[in-house]
């Protein structure tokens, strides 16, 4: 099979007849997902073993690898807050969210306790993390998941494979593929908060073509991310203002199989996100602020055999481009227009590239993956005053940067049982520095006893951004690299004919020369520099349980973190030491599925030093859906149906009782 470039892996299609079918929602389904695991014995799992692409860079069964990675499934998806693409991520243990007053806020993801800056995403296999942001992070907020058909997530250090940033993992959301038939999709919904939302895809096959188009939008008047439902900032700053958002977007890949091992393949995709937002401090922290935010992608790939198929070429180009915009309104006696200030940001990031993928089989000793990588990057800023006295726009950061890498991965397998990988790759960031990784996965199946024993180790490293090199007043050109190893350890085993999968992970990592923002004699204001040092370990806990077959299931995610700065020995900010979600999908009669999930995070705190401290909370969902034909599905979504209180980040307002009614329909 030709495999694609490194940034542009191909969608997987784990079962291509079952998408060319409406999309069942059977006695069997579930929900939660955990850690890929032995092939699950279930009425709604695939005929065929569950297949990755993001752990080893090929496409391979989920059981032979030794990384630790979760899939968020295409029925998942289906089935969550169709404006907000970080529910669904909430069943993935070992990753943990945090949005800044609801959907269409900012909305940052940290694997295993690392920064968000050190966990790279990609779509179809291509970067996306922003080049203008102060740690290089990508804001969920810019992306819908009505485009997606699954999202493979890679924990650990990944850097041997995918470069910078990968230092906690890899988040790779991988969109809709054409396959069959053609197909149709739409779907729409409505309810709290005056929210709208609504899709369509098409996809399919002709001939030699394959394709999938999408588009949806969404609104929402949403409510005030600063303050709301929580009773002394209400009573002091009330009445508050709604703080709403709209999305637009669409997506198109085409590809043609041109025989004989020849395949051409092009994708792209826009997002435009404009939404209200509160500045948060000072005497009226509630604010009619407001931000846009537009992401673009195109990329196109051609691969192609070599020697009867036993090297396999993929070249990819790809292009990113983030432009996002923030009108940041502060008061300051009264909230008269001379006492009004308006400052317009504006942050644009562009990153291009082109990259090479050979795949060579050598027969008994596996299989060899080289591959080598351009990335160039761009970074302007400006700022704009608006009020009181508008003016000019003033250039603050305009940077570029290119990085060169080559990579190898050498995947051996040992008997019928073991399956070893060793990899490693050099990222040359100019006239910044070179860094050096590796990463090692062991994986030991028992297939009679459904138990796969597994194991990874390597290192990872991120480059400092555009911005903290050269922004002005806080950049510093003299900064390296940040490090980090780690490892894990764990266990997937499949019980009673495959009614009870448990999956459980140990993990630690260390990172060292961790950039922070400091201020000093020399620096009043602060600037950025390679100073911290900090340590996450914990375990991951799956587990899927068939109660009663037909009837009941029970499924959960948990997480246990310990998060240390090691300079002060406090705990990290926002990283809850537990966190668990549950869910009972019940199926009283044939079509009729009702399903509560339970959310439950522990304290943490939202500043640094174990500042903020955020209580804990346990939120309470259900689901409910009705399959009335093979085309038309109407369901029922209740959010925090019990009204608990709580916040995801220090002063910002979280949803109360919620309810949403929509339809779907597939021909």
């Amino acid at each position: 099979m030709a495999q694609s470039g490194p940034e542009q892996l191909p969608a997987v299609v784990i079962n291509p007849e079952v998408r060319s079918k409406p999309p069942t929602r059977n006695r069997q389904r579930s929900s939660t997902t955990g850690p890929a695991r032995p092939a699950p014995s279930t009425e709604a799992a695939p005929a065929t073993p569950e297949v990755v692409v993001t752990p080893d860079r090929t496409l391979e069964p989920a059981s032979r690898t030794g990384s630790s990675v979760s899939v968020v499934t295409h029925e998942v998806l289906a089935t969550s807050n169709p404006t907000s693409l970080v529910d669904a991520l909430r069943t993935v243990p070992g990753l943990d969210i945090t949005e800044s007053g609801g959907p269409g806020a900012t909305t940052n993801v940290r694997l295993r306790g690392a920064n968000t800056g050190q966990t790279l995403v990609m779509i179809d296999g291509i970067r996306v993390n922003d080049p203008t942001a102060a740690s290089g992070d990508f804001d969920f907020a810019m992306f819908a998941p009505s485009a997606i058909e699954r999202i493979e997530v890679l924990k650990g250090p990944q850097s041997a494979l995918y470069g910078s940033d990968a230092m906690g993992g890899v988040v790779n959301i991988i969109t809709k593929k054409g396959s069959g038939p053609a197909q149709l999709d739409v779907s729409t919904e409505g309810g709290s908060y005056g929210t709208a939302s609504s899709s369509a895809s098409l996809t399919g096959t002709s001939g030699p073509w394959s394709y999938a188009f999408t588009g949806n939008g969404q609104h929402s008047n949403g409510f005030s991310r600063y303050g709301y439902r929580i009773p002394a900032l209400e009573a002091k700053y009330g009445p508050l203002e709604r703080d709403g958002f709209d999305r637009v977007g669409g997506s198109a890949r085409v590809g043609y199989d041109a025989g004989e091992g020849v395949r051409l393949e092009t994708g792209m995709l826009a997002s435009f996100t404009r939404s209200a937002y509160d500045q948060a401090s000072g005497t009226f922290p509630d604010t009619p602020s407001s931000a846009t935010r537009l992401l673009e992608q195109v990329w196109g790939r051609a691969s192609f055999d070599t020697f009867g198929g036993i090297l396999t070429h993929s070249v990819s180009a790809f292009e990113t481009h983030i432009d996002r915009s923030f009108d940041d309104v502060t008061y300051k006696t009264n909230k008269l227009p001379q006492n009004t200030t308006s400052i317009l940001s504006n942050f644009v990031g562009d990153s291009t590239g082109l990259e090479y993928q050979g795949n060579l089989k050598v027969g008994p000793l596996g299989s060899l993956i080289i591959g080598s990588r351009v990335q160039h990057e761009t970074a302007s800023t400006s700022t704009t005053n608006l009020l009181p006295i508008p003016g000019a726009p003033t250039p603050q950061l305009a940077g570029t940067q290119d990085t060169n890498s080559v990579f190898a991965l050498w995947q051996l397998p040992i008997g019928e049982r073991l399956n070893i990988t060793m990899g490693g790759r050099v990222d040359d960031v100019v006239d910044v520095a070179r860094f050096e990784t590796w990463r090692a996965t062991a994986a030991y199946t028992i297939a009679e006893t459904g138990t796969k024993l597994h194991a990874s180790a390597g290192t990872g490293a991120k480059a400092p951004t555009l911005y903290q090199l050269y922004a002005p007043t806080y950049g510093n050109s003299a900064l390296s690299p940040e490090e980090s190893f780690g490892c894990d350890a764990g266990i997937d085993q499949s019980l009673f004919g495959g009614r009870v999968v448990v999956s459980l992970t140990g993990f630690g990592n260390r990172f060292s020369n961790l950039i922070d923002f400091v201020t000093d004699a020399a620096h009043p204001l602060g600037h950025y520099v390679n100073v911290s040092r900090a340590e996450t370990d914990g375990l991951e806990l799956g587990v899927n349980v068939d109660i009663l077959p037909g009837y009941l299931k029970f499924n959960a995610a948990y997480t246990y973190l310990q998060a240390k700065d090691l300079s002060t020995g406090l705990t990290l900010a926002r990283r809850p030491e537990n966190l668990a979600r549950f869910s009972f999908p019940i199926t009283p009669i044939k079509d009729w599925l009702i399903e509560p999930r339970v959310l439950a995070v522990s304290k943490r705190y939202s500043g640094s030093n174990e500042t903020q401290p955020l209580d804990p909370y346990v939120r309470v969902d259900l689901y409910t859906e009705y399959k009335i034909d093979e085309t038309w599905k109407v369901y029922l979504r209740g959010e925090n149906i019990f009204n608990e209180h709580y916040q995801e980040v220090y002063n910002y307002g979280t949803t109360g009782p919620a309810a949403y009614a929509g339809f779907s329909a597939h021909w």
